[in-house]
Protein backbone atom coordinates (compact mmCIF):
# COMPACT_ATOMS: atom_id res chain seq x y z
CA UNK A 1 0.00 0.00 0.00
CA UNK A 2 2.79 2.45 0.84
CA UNK A 3 4.46 1.74 -2.51
CA UNK A 4 1.20 2.44 -4.37
CA UNK A 5 0.67 5.69 -2.49
CA UNK A 6 4.24 6.80 -3.22
CA UNK A 7 3.79 5.92 -6.89
CA UNK A 8 0.64 8.03 -7.12
CA UNK A 9 2.38 10.95 -5.41
CA UNK A 10 5.32 10.80 -7.83
CA UNK A 11 3.02 10.46 -10.86
CA UNK A 12 0.99 13.49 -9.78
CA UNK A 13 4.20 15.47 -9.28
CA UNK A 14 5.51 14.40 -12.69
CA UNK A 15 2.33 15.61 -14.38
CA UNK A 16 2.60 18.95 -12.60
CA UNK A 17 6.29 19.30 -13.42
CA UNK A 18 5.62 18.80 -17.14
CA UNK A 19 3.15 21.69 -17.03
CA UNK A 20 5.76 23.76 -15.22
CA UNK A 21 8.39 23.02 -17.85
CA UNK A 22 6.07 24.34 -20.54
CA UNK A 23 5.26 27.40 -18.45
CA UNK A 24 8.93 28.24 -17.81
CA UNK A 25 9.72 27.71 -21.49
CA UNK A 26 6.98 30.17 -22.47
CA UNK A 27 8.40 32.69 -20.01
CA UNK A 28 11.97 32.06 -21.28
CA UNK A 29 13.21 31.48 -17.73
CA UNK A 30 16.04 29.12 -16.80
CA UNK A 31 15.29 27.19 -13.60
CA UNK A 32 18.06 25.78 -11.41
CA UNK A 33 17.28 23.37 -8.58
CA UNK A 34 20.04 23.54 -5.92
CA UNK A 35 20.16 20.68 -3.44
CA UNK A 36 22.38 19.48 -0.60
CA UNK A 37 22.38 18.14 2.92
CA UNK A 38 21.96 20.68 5.77
CA UNK A 39 25.07 22.71 6.56
CA UNK A 40 26.76 22.31 3.19
CA UNK A 41 27.05 26.06 2.69
CA UNK A 42 24.38 26.08 -0.01
CA UNK A 43 22.95 29.47 0.99
CA UNK A 44 26.36 31.14 1.24
CA UNK A 45 27.24 29.72 -2.17
CA UNK A 46 24.09 31.26 -3.61
CA UNK A 47 24.73 34.61 -1.91
CA UNK A 48 28.18 34.83 -3.47
CA UNK A 49 26.82 33.61 -6.80
CA UNK A 50 24.07 36.21 -6.89
CA UNK A 51 26.54 38.97 -6.06
CA UNK A 52 28.54 38.01 -9.16
CA UNK A 53 25.81 37.39 -11.74
CA UNK A 54 23.38 40.24 -11.04
CA UNK A 55 22.29 42.52 -12.62
CA UNK A 56 23.64 40.93 -15.82
CA UNK A 57 21.38 37.95 -15.15
CA UNK A 58 18.07 38.97 -13.62
CA UNK A 59 17.48 36.46 -10.85
CA UNK A 60 14.75 35.40 -8.45
CA UNK A 61 14.98 32.77 -5.73
CA UNK A 62 12.52 30.38 -4.11
CA UNK A 63 13.80 29.14 -0.75
CA UNK A 64 12.52 25.93 0.79
CA UNK A 65 12.75 25.13 4.49
CA UNK A 66 10.57 23.34 6.98
CA UNK A 67 10.62 26.37 9.30
CA UNK A 68 12.19 29.88 9.54
CA UNK A 69 13.05 32.48 6.91
CA UNK A 70 16.74 32.62 7.87
CA UNK A 71 18.11 31.63 4.45
CA UNK A 72 15.60 33.77 2.56
CA UNK A 73 16.60 36.81 4.63
CA UNK A 74 20.27 36.30 3.72
CA UNK A 75 19.46 35.94 0.02
CA UNK A 76 17.10 38.90 0.06
CA UNK A 77 20.02 41.11 1.08
CA UNK A 78 21.62 40.49 -2.34
CA UNK A 79 18.85 42.42 -4.07
CA UNK A 80 17.34 39.37 -5.75
CA UNK A 81 13.61 38.78 -5.53
CA UNK A 82 13.13 36.09 -2.90
CA UNK A 83 10.09 34.09 -1.78
CA UNK A 84 10.02 31.60 1.08
CA UNK A 85 8.21 28.25 1.19
CA UNK A 86 7.90 26.66 4.62
CA UNK A 87 6.59 23.11 4.57
CA UNK A 88 5.67 22.84 8.25
CA UNK A 89 2.09 23.72 7.33
CA UNK A 90 2.10 20.80 4.88
CA UNK A 91 3.31 18.30 7.46
CA UNK A 92 6.99 19.26 7.35
CA UNK A 93 7.80 17.77 3.96
CA UNK A 94 11.55 17.29 3.40
CA UNK A 95 11.36 18.37 -0.25
CA UNK A 96 9.68 20.90 -2.52
CA UNK A 97 7.09 19.54 -4.92
CA UNK A 98 6.07 20.89 -8.31
CA UNK A 99 2.70 22.20 -7.16
CA UNK A 100 4.35 24.40 -4.52
CA UNK A 101 6.83 25.74 -7.07
CA UNK A 102 4.03 26.44 -9.55
CA UNK A 103 1.98 28.56 -7.16
CA UNK A 104 5.04 30.39 -5.83
CA UNK A 105 6.68 31.05 -9.21
CA UNK A 106 3.59 32.87 -10.40
CA UNK A 107 4.16 35.47 -7.69
CA UNK A 108 7.21 36.72 -9.63
CA UNK A 109 7.14 38.87 -12.76
CA UNK A 110 8.83 36.15 -14.78
CA UNK A 111 8.76 38.26 -17.92
CA UNK A 112 11.56 40.24 -16.29
CA UNK A 113 13.49 37.28 -14.87
CA UNK A 114 16.22 35.28 -16.63
CA UNK A 115 17.06 32.81 -13.87
CA UNK A 116 14.89 31.27 -11.18
CA UNK A 117 16.89 29.47 -8.50
CA UNK A 118 15.18 27.03 -6.17
CA UNK A 119 17.11 26.43 -2.96
CA UNK A 120 15.60 23.11 -2.02
CA UNK A 121 15.23 21.79 1.51
CA UNK A 122 18.44 20.37 2.98
CA UNK A 123 18.25 16.65 2.27
CA UNK A 124 20.16 14.31 -0.05
CA UNK A 125 17.27 11.88 -0.49
CA UNK A 126 13.73 13.24 -0.99
CA UNK A 127 14.41 16.29 -3.22
CA UNK A 128 16.12 14.08 -5.81
CA UNK A 129 12.87 12.20 -6.40
CA UNK A 130 10.73 15.23 -7.20
CA UNK A 131 11.11 17.02 -10.53
CA UNK A 132 10.01 20.65 -10.14
CA UNK A 133 10.14 21.72 -13.78
CA UNK A 134 13.80 22.68 -13.57
CA UNK A 135 16.24 22.91 -16.46
CA UNK A 136 19.21 21.77 -14.38
CA UNK A 137 20.15 20.52 -10.94
CA UNK A 138 23.21 21.36 -8.87
CA UNK A 139 24.22 19.39 -5.79
CA UNK A 140 26.45 20.93 -3.12
CA UNK A 141 28.67 18.69 -0.98
CA UNK A 142 30.79 20.11 1.82
CA UNK A 143 34.23 18.82 2.74
CA UNK A 144 32.88 18.53 6.29
CA UNK A 145 30.83 15.57 5.04
CA UNK A 146 32.06 12.13 4.08
CA UNK A 147 33.70 11.30 0.75
CA UNK A 148 31.26 8.42 0.39
CA UNK A 149 28.11 10.58 0.25
CA UNK A 150 27.78 10.22 -3.55
CA UNK A 151 27.88 6.44 -3.18
CA UNK A 152 25.39 6.46 -0.30
CA UNK A 153 22.94 8.78 -2.08
CA UNK A 154 23.51 7.96 -5.76
CA UNK A 155 20.19 9.21 -7.13
CA UNK A 156 20.95 12.78 -6.09
CA UNK A 157 24.30 12.74 -7.89
CA UNK A 158 23.07 10.71 -10.86
CA UNK A 159 20.37 13.25 -11.71
CA UNK A 160 22.45 16.38 -11.08
CA UNK A 161 24.00 18.41 -13.89
CA UNK A 162 26.82 19.90 -11.81
CA UNK A 163 28.36 19.37 -8.39
CA UNK A 164 30.04 21.77 -6.00
CA UNK A 165 32.57 20.66 -3.41
CA UNK A 166 32.38 23.49 -0.91
CA UNK A 167 34.44 24.71 2.07
CA UNK A 168 37.79 23.77 0.54
CA UNK A 169 39.44 26.34 2.83
CA UNK A 170 38.85 23.85 5.67
CA UNK A 171 40.75 20.99 4.02
CA UNK A 172 43.98 21.54 6.04
CA UNK A 173 41.99 20.93 9.22
CA UNK A 174 39.98 17.89 8.14
CA UNK A 175 40.55 14.24 7.37
CA UNK A 176 38.78 14.53 4.01
CA UNK A 177 40.15 13.24 0.72
CA UNK A 178 38.72 15.63 -1.88
CA UNK A 179 40.11 13.61 -4.77
CA UNK A 180 38.32 10.53 -3.46
CA UNK A 181 35.10 12.51 -3.12
CA UNK A 182 35.33 13.69 -6.73
CA UNK A 183 36.17 10.15 -7.88
CA UNK A 184 33.02 8.90 -6.17
CA UNK A 185 30.96 11.63 -7.84
CA UNK A 186 32.39 10.67 -11.22
CA UNK A 187 31.65 7.01 -10.56
CA UNK A 188 27.98 7.90 -10.29
CA UNK A 189 27.91 10.60 -12.98
CA UNK A 190 31.07 10.48 -15.15
CA UNK A 191 30.32 13.52 -17.32
CA UNK A 192 29.20 15.90 -14.58
CA UNK A 193 31.43 18.93 -13.94
CA UNK A 194 32.66 19.27 -10.35
CA UNK A 195 33.64 22.67 -8.96
CA UNK A 196 35.86 22.99 -5.90
CA UNK A 197 35.07 26.21 -4.09
CA UNK A 198 35.09 28.06 -0.80
CA UNK A 199 32.01 30.24 -0.76
CA UNK A 200 33.07 32.10 2.38
CA UNK A 201 36.56 32.86 1.01
CA UNK A 202 35.27 33.28 -2.56
CA UNK A 203 37.79 30.78 -3.89
CA UNK A 204 37.24 28.85 -7.12
CA UNK A 205 33.99 30.57 -8.00
CA UNK A 206 34.85 31.64 -11.56
CA UNK A 207 34.46 28.23 -13.29
CA UNK A 208 31.17 27.63 -11.47
CA UNK A 209 29.87 31.09 -12.41
CA UNK A 210 30.85 30.52 -16.04
CA UNK A 211 29.00 27.20 -16.13
CA UNK A 212 25.86 28.81 -14.69
CA UNK A 213 25.96 31.81 -17.04
CA UNK A 214 26.48 29.57 -20.06
CA UNK A 215 23.55 27.37 -19.04
CA UNK A 216 21.23 30.34 -18.55
CA UNK A 217 22.23 32.06 -21.78
CA UNK A 218 21.83 28.85 -23.77
CA UNK A 219 18.12 28.94 -22.93
CA UNK A 220 17.29 32.63 -22.92
CA UNK A 221 19.48 33.40 -25.96
CA UNK A 222 19.38 30.18 -28.04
Amino acid sequence: MEINIQKRVLEANENESEKLKRFFKEKNVFVLNVMSSPGSGKTETLVKTLNRIMPEIRTAVIVGDICTTNDADRLDATGAEVTQINTDKFGGDCHLAANLIESTAREFDLDNIDLLIVENIGNLVCPAEFDIGEDARTVVLSVTEGEDKPLKYPLMFRLAHSAILNKIDLLPYLDFDIDEAEKNIKEINPDMPVYRISATKEQGLDPWIKWLKDMVKSKINP
